[in-house]
């Protein structure tokens, strides 16, 4: 049995989650760590989600460099960029239901972490840098690949996955524009729920339009899509829909 105390019941022990990604561990209290959010006291996934993090990211770029030998460095790093983000790392962890395997404390469960985006990533990556400390690098790639294998044979063509601020830049460019400015005009909400307003504003003042979203990238992003459909007649996204 596993030395460390969980802050709140776990759903699921985490040797089925062992049986989901295929690995039998010489050490079973790295996972038990890697399922452990920060929430549930010192001892945490938090090393563990950087390791991890790490060989992600490394794993990804050689498929996409072995699969896609006519790509640019650009076409490879949006691919990369899709495949590593938040959102699809957390789709792929509710994949194999790795929350019900969480350990959080009592304030994330109440407000269901187990569920959040974030916490999800954050937990995979963890795991991954648990199989590579247990088994080496060889597993933690082979786990890897059984992972991703759906996302890499699918990938959307490169050009539209340009952020909205990287084509609000070209096509200011195009036109020979001056690039736009952007300022936080607002936060509110608690700590780990907080939302940002962010404006976009073009140099000679022409148009200014408005973001909003849980972090000032997303916020950025969501202004810059505004701004890029005002400027090209195209219909504004609805709130919520640039992230």
């Amino acid at each position: 049995m596993s030395a460390l105390k969980p802050a709140a019941s776990i759903v699921a022990a985490p040797a089925k989650l062992a049986q989901q990604l295929g690995i039998q561990f010489q050490n079973p209290q790295l996972l038990d760590m890697a399922v452990r959010h920060r929430s549930a006291g010192n001892c945490n996934n938090e090393r563990l989600e950087f390791l991890g993090d790490a060989i992600l990211n490394l794993v990804i770029a050689d498929r996409l460099y072995a699969l896609h030998s006519a790509a640019s460095e650009g076409e490879l790093s949006r691919w990369r960029a899709s495949l590593v983000r938040e959102e699809s790392l957390a789709r792929i962890a509710r994949s194999i239901n790795l929350g019900d395997y969480l350990v959080l404390g009592s304030g994330e469960l109440k407000s269901g972490g187990f569920r959040r985006d974030s916490i999800l990533a954050d937990a995979l990556e963890a795991a991954i840098g648990a199989v590579y400390l247990d088994q080496g690098f060889e597993a933690a790639k082979a786990v890897l690949g059984r992972l991703f294998e759906p996302l890499l044979a699918n990938l959307p063509d490169a050009a539209s996955l340009k952020d909205p601020k990287t084509r609000l830049q070209e096509w200011l460019q195009a036109e020979r524009r001056d690039l736009p400015t952007y300022e936080v005009t607002g936060t509110w909400g608690q700590a780990h729920q907080q939302v940002f307003e962010v404006t976009c504003r073009l140099p000679d003042r022409s148009a200014e339009t408005v973001g909003r979203g849980s972090s000032r990238r997303k916020a950025e992003q969501s202004a810059a899509e505004r701004m890029l459909a005002r400027l090209t007649g195209a219909a504004e996204p609805l709130d919520g829909a640039v992230e």
